[in-house]
């Protein structure tokens, strides 16, 4: 094992005896530093796989993990170990304790979305209040910071200020009732709702602490208060823990996370050990002093400098442009040249940015100099609203014992069935341990609400009962147009759409759903049923989530979030303005702190070519609006770095490249 560590990594993987911090720079081998502990662990320390947990924070991450740690391990050694997400734990929590909690077996998560849909229903159902889907929105931020932070409803009503918290403090009361009625939780709730169990309930936190005997924690300057809680409880008195951090790759503070959780662990663990990993596998040493230069300019809990042996490099090279299109058409003349002059291949390169929309005018070009290039973290065809809305009624006409398919359709489009009304079929379906949709046609229930609300959800009832004996005698492609006509569903998207534009995109969206079930149907030569079409589509669905992303010789698009834990031969930053990044929001100088961080984290993606653009003008609403390069350009260091407009090309450097470039054309005309 020693051979394959530095000495660092190695004094890291054979801690005992007392809680460990891995601050570990960005390339340093954190996670060859994890997966060799947990092998140490269980080989040399006596501690059995079943009894160590080692927590992540992403599925990607926790996949690559379980990858390495069985190329250490032989199945038998492994058996029992816990590798998961935060996530993933929380909820084999809830799944062994939902009884604890107050659940029934089969409780549903919800997604943003479907949070967003009852959100919606808990504003509409207020007389007083215009349906705002922005306010709704900003509400379920507020409402998720709260969770995140582990503040009940309740003590959110103390600590609301603004008119707007107060009113997310009433939402979220609600909110939660409705959760319990359908026997649902949110995303939060899978690390709120253990959280509270071990906080109420000593022994099963005792059940628990035994085991989960050892912790190993990645990517700790990422947890939020109930992560950071939830982990000091389930290391309790024996402290076997071990977590890996930087402070600098800090950059999901709007998601929650809190880096002082780094130097809180020193309070909580005075014999606290730590081990720094400095010595970087990835970049070049222009590209790391540069990094180090940069991040410097922000306070620091740690101190610490990355350096590497892998030689001084290539200049960091800025590139001003005249406009965003002008921006483009450089970055890909640039990928051009390194293609045709090194050989560089299109999955060795990517482009990087603060917001997702920057990706637009890049698309449209690569598409048109037949590039390929393949887009991470955007929106997948299952996550979009009106893709989920059709689907949604496919599965309840399959399965009317499917009750987020029935929560998420019943009022969409609206039929005015108010959050009070659900609440209580909720409630009576809980109590009489049966579907929503069985419940909604017993008497019990029929007793609890209004006569209108009654006839309101009889005629959604009627009228699903019909689409089902249709879905036994028509072909399900055309069940669907029907679903989509007797909704008027188009019309509904041009009325709920940001633009007409986007409606049509919307609606073009739900036509691609009707056409994959024609495809899938005559396929099958038209044996398939409704219900095993509906199941390939959520297999699809499910594969789509969780799917490594494809081999190909493509450039990668993403923004700086996505791209971190990556590493690029060649990577482009884009659009480095104020205004963009930093982001215009980040006034407050914490906030700026935060934005240094992300253009850290982009800067150290990059292992031997970095280049980094900006526009001096952009199109604003319609007009010309000039642009200030980022102050983080300025924080650079002059001798690491190249400026395009103010580089003088001699006459050897113009021969040189003109005769590479015969030379590659030679090449490929000999191949």
């Amino acid at each position: 094992m020693s051979s394959q560590l530095n000495p660092q990594q190695q004094a890291a993987v054979e801690h005992m005896g007392s809680p460990l911090l891995v601050l570990a720079g960005a390339g340093s081998g954190k996670t060859r530093v994890i997966t060799q502990k947990v092998a140490w662990l269980i080989r040399n320390a006596g501690v059995e796989a079943k009894n160590i947990a080692a927590i992540t924070f992403t599925n990607k991450a926790s996949r690559e993990m379980k990858a390495r740690v069985s190329e250490l391990l032989s199945t038998e050694e492994a058996k029992g170990l816990t590798v998961s997400t935060f996530h993933t734990l929380g909820l084999n929590v809830i799944r062994q304790e939902y009884k604890a909690l107050g659940y029934k077996a089969g409780f549903t998560i919800f997604d943003s979305q479907d949070s967003s849909t009852i959100l919606k229903e808990i504003t509409f159902s207020d007389a007083n209040e215009e349906d705002d889907n922005d306010k709704n929105e900003d509400a379920r931020w507020i409402i998720s910071r709260w969770k995140n932070d582990f503040i009940s409803p309740e003590k959110a009503f103390e600590i609301a200020t603004t008119p707007h918290e107060v009113k997310a403090a009433k939402m979220y009361r609600v909110y939660q009732r409705q959760l319990k009625a359908y026997n649902a939780i949110d995303f939060d709730d899978l690390i709120v709702l253990p959280l509270k169990l071990f906080k109420e309930q000593p022994e099963i936190l005792k059940k628990w602490q035994n085991k989960l005997r050892y912790l190993l924690v990645d990517e700790y300057q990422d947890t939020n208060t109930c992560q950071y809680e939830m982990v000091k409880l389930l290391a309790g008195v024996r402290k076997q823990l071990t977590v890996v951090g930087d402070d600098d790759q800090s950059i999901y503070a709007w998601r929650g996370a809190k880096p002082e959780n780094i130097a809180q662990l020193q309070e909580d663990y005075p014999n606290l050990k730590m081990v720094k990993l400095e010595q970087n596998y990835r970049s070049t040493s222009r590209i790391l002093e540069s990094a180090n230069q940069l991040i410097s300019n922000n306070p620091h809990l740690f101190e610490k400098k990355l350096w590497s042996a892998l030689g001084e490099g290539e200049k960091i090279r800025i590139i001003p442009c005249r406009t965003a299109e002008h921006e483009v058409e450089t970055v890909i003349g640039e990928i051009m040249k390194f293609n045709f002059r090194d050989k560089a291949k299109y999955q060795d390169m990517a482009i990087l940015y603060r917001s997702n929309h920057q990706s637009r005018l890049f698309e449209r070009y690569l598409r048109s100099n037949n590039i390929a290039y393949k887009i991470s973290g955007g929106t997948s065809f299952f996550e979009r609203a009106e893709v989920k809305d059709i689907l949604s009624y496919l599965r309840l006409i399959c399965n009317t014992s499917d009750d987020a398919a029935f929560l998420r359709v019943i009022n969409t489009p609206k039929r005015s069935i108010g959050a009070s009304t659900l609440e209580k079929l909720g409630n009576y379906a809980n109590e009489r341990h049966i579907s929503m949709f069985a419940a909604s046609q017993e008497m019990g229930f029929a007793q609890r609400v209004s006569q209108k609300a009654v006839a309101r959800v009889e005629n959604f009832i009627h009228w699903i009962k019909d689409l089902m004996q249709a879905s036994n005698e028509v072909a399900p492609h055309v069940l669907v147009e029907r679903i989509v006509t007797e909704l008027a569903y188009e019309d509904w998207l041009l009325n709920t759409s940001a633009s007409p534009k986007q409606a049509e995109m919307r609606m073009s969206n739900v036509n691609e759903i009707i056409d994959w079930t024609r495809r899938i149907y005559d396929d099958g030569e038209g044996k398939e049923t409704l219900a095993e079409i509906i199941a390939h589509m959520c297999l699809m669905d499910l594969l789509e989530r969780n799917k490594e992303e494809e081999e190909e010789n493509a450039i990668s698009l993403m923004t700086m979030h996505t791209a971190k834990g990556l590493e690029f031969p060649y990577v482009f930053i884009i659009g480095a303005e104020e205004g963009t990044l930093p982001h215009a929001n980040s006034v407050e100088d914490d906030a700026v702190e935060e934005e240094r961080r992300l253009a850290y984290v982009g800067i150290t993606r990059a292992r031997r070519y970095l280049t980094i653009t900006f526009a001096k003008s952009r199109m604003q609403y319609g007009e010309k609006t000039s642009c200030e390069p980022s102050r983080f350009l300025e924080e650079l260091p002059e001798e690491h770095v190249e400026w395009a407009d103010r580089q003088v090309t001699t006459p050897e450097q113009m021969q040189e490249t003109a005769e590479s470039y015969i030379t590659n054309l030679q090449a490929m005309l000999d191949d």
